[in-house]
């Protein structure tokens, strides 16, 4: 199996435990597991198509991103896949063209790539994310974009 394989597939074990969720969700390998799709989709939340990144020094984060109520994380974009769970919360997404999206305690974000958004807690609840960055080793996982 190649890096990069092995990296998602360690990628989305990681995500599924971190979460409380058995990692296949199709299969009838889990006999005593019960087995819910968080999401499922082909393109990210601007509807962009998902491409993974294809480098020779791949390397995964995952984090904890936590958002008092009022804050936000400021304007910035993502140059690589980013995958995030909501924990805790709820989290409005300001896209650069306008949109907004709402994502609550419980739901899955396939994040934009190279489009500029802002996350703002307008709740009055800390929101709780676990983030996982698929980039490359030593490149930036947030590039922070001027926004008027």
């Amino acid at each position: 199996m190649n890096n990069i394989r092995r990296t998602y597939l360690i990628l989305f074990s990681l995500f599924f435990l971190l979460c409380g969720f058995p990692l296949a969700g199709y299969g009838d390998d889990y006999t005593s597991a019960k087995v819910t799709v968080v999401k499922k989709a082909t393109t990210t939340a601007s509807g962009q198509k998902m491409e993974y990144p294809r480098t020779a020094n791949p390397e995964v984060t995952a984090l904890l991103v936590e958002i008092p109520p009022g804050k936000e994380t400021g304007w910035h974009l993502h140059l690589i896949p980013v995958y995030a769970y909501v924990l805790s919360g709820t989290l409005t997404a300001e896209m650069e063209n306008g949109e907004r999206h709402e994502y609550r305690e419980g739901e899955a974000i396939f994040e934009a790539v190279n489009m500029p958004h802002n996350g703002k807690n307008l709740g009055e609840m800390t929101v709780r994310l676990i983030v996982f960055y698929t980039g490359e080793e030593g490149k930036p996982l947030v590039v922070r974009v001027p926004h008027e």
